[in-house]
């Protein structure tokens, strides 16, 4: 069910935000940092993976 569905979208990002620890940035106010931003969570990403997981939080309680 729905539920289900945004569980599985938050684990996925959540995956992908850990995903881009070790990538350094190439874009955005991040690249101005070069080889140091490796080892950092993009902040997008780890936002995205934040708000998917408590939509997944809410789903469940409803469900």
């Amino acid at each position: 069910g729905p539920a289900e569905a945004m569980r599985a979208a938050a684990d996925a990002a959540t995956a992908g935000a850990e995903a881009t620890e070790p990538l350094v940035a190439t874009k955005g106010r991040a690249s101005y940092l070069g080889e140091r931003s490796a080892g950092h969570r993009d902040p997008g990403a780890q936002s995205s993976a934040l708000l998917l997981v408590a939509a997944a939080e809410a789903a469940e309680a409803q469900a």
